[in-house]
């Protein structure tokens, strides 16, 4: 195969060889490591963008991962906005409180500007990564280039944070008109930031919108797809993709995911992965969905290798199949499991000569 220049590689060609490349790529969702091998606690890198971009770069470093991705921080786009956010050292944030108390108080919701809350230290993450990124890419990486995919909220899981994820699921019932906007609202903002976190230098973004596999596939569509693809229409092109992540998704809610154009979907392990799979294009990226708590950190290296091992052969026949966690790994993640992770990917690839063969000598 002809390597293309790191320099000319876009996004888009990255997906494309990630398919038509032998073996698997790894992309877990992983940061907290990095965080705590650079000694920091979970409030100084959420609050500090160097800090935060330190602990990318320190795993991108250490891990042979095909591209590496930032904090997974659904409290940004929420306290931009407004609402409460309770921090720890050892916890990622979460929303302490509902800013919105009525259906009337969505008109009057005001989209905030980029400088509000952490968004600039977030943005200052993304664009040290990035740059740190283009310095680390090639060597082993064949591809040319290892993107760096910057994290976002999705729309509706954002307006549950507003609203109140519970009340927010009896407001599309008893007043959709105030639940779409605001849904409009929160994909105006989400769209604003996708657009300054793509002129940081960042390849792409991971969205995460686990509140939308609450929903049936139809509600999905038209609560949470239809604004999620207003975006991707906005900012994805061959240099930034937008990837898709709802771990909610039990598999009745993909063919509204696939509805939204993304370049790529990222599951959870409540799916099972090969049956989701097939309602994926071939030509979009078909990521996970590893458990990041019960696996990565709770298991050991051998439950960590088996259960790796196992995923790779459900997934053999699905050239676009990424193996990942099927969500971010939480803090207190052990260097040992992600070691067996990364060393039973190892394995599978340079077991994949031997499996070939094999299956044409059967055939």
């Amino acid at each position: 195969m002809k390597l293309i220049d790191t320099m000319k590689q876009t996004a888009k060609e990255w997906v494309a060889d990630i398919i038509r490349r032998e073996g698997v790529q790894a992309v877990p969702v992983m940061t907290h490591p990095g965080i705590e091998m650079n000694g920091h606690s979970v409030r100084q890198a959420v609050s500090d963008g160097c800090i935060h971009a330190e602990a990318v770069i320190s795993m991108a470093r250490k891990y042979p991962t095909a591209a590496v991705c930032t904090i997974m921080d659904l409290t940004v786009e929420a306290e931009a906005f407004g609402a409460p956010v309770v921090f720890s050292d050892h916890a990622v944030p979460a929303i302490s409180g509902r800013l919105l108390n009525q259906v009337e108080s969505i008109g009057l919701l005001q989209v905030p500007s980029l400088k509000a809350g952490r968004v600039p230290q977030y943005l200052k993450a993304s664009l040290m990564a990035a740059q740190a990124m283009r310095s680390l890419c090639g060597g082993a990486h064949s591809a040319g280039l290892r993107p760096l995919f910057s994290g976002c909220i999705g729309p509706f899981s954002l307006a549950g944070r507003l609203y109140d994820m519970s009340e927010i699921m009896v407001l599309i019932c008893e007043h959709p008109d105030a639940a779409h906007v605001l849904l409009q609202k929160c994909t105006d903002f989400i769209g604003k930031y996708c657009e300054a976190l793509k002129q940081t230098g960042a390849n792409g973004v991971l969205m995460a919108e686990p509140a939308a596999g609450l929903l049936s596939d139809d509600d999905c569509l038209a609560f949470s797809s239809q604004y999620v693809r207003q975006i991707v229409e906005h900012v994805q092109d061959d240099d930034f993709i937008v990837i898709l992540h709802n771990c909610g998704n039990t598999g009745h809610c993909t063919h509204a995911m696939v509805k939204t154009g993304a370049a790529a979907y990222h599951f959870g392990n409540k799916c099972r992965l090969d049956e989701v799979a097939a309602d994926v294009p071939p030509t979009a990226l078909v990521m996970g969905n590893l458990d990041p708590v019960s696996l990565f950190k709770d298991g050991t290296p051998q439950q960590m290798r088996q259960a790796t091992l196992e995923l790779l052969e459900k997934m053999k026949h699905y050239k676009n199949f990424v193996i990942s966690s099927g969500c971010d790994t939480p803090p207190g993640t052990p260097k040992e499991n992600i070691d067996a992770f990364f060393s039973s990917v190892a394995e599978w690839n340079a077991l994949l000569p031997v499996r070939d063969s094999n299956t044409i000598k059967k055939k």
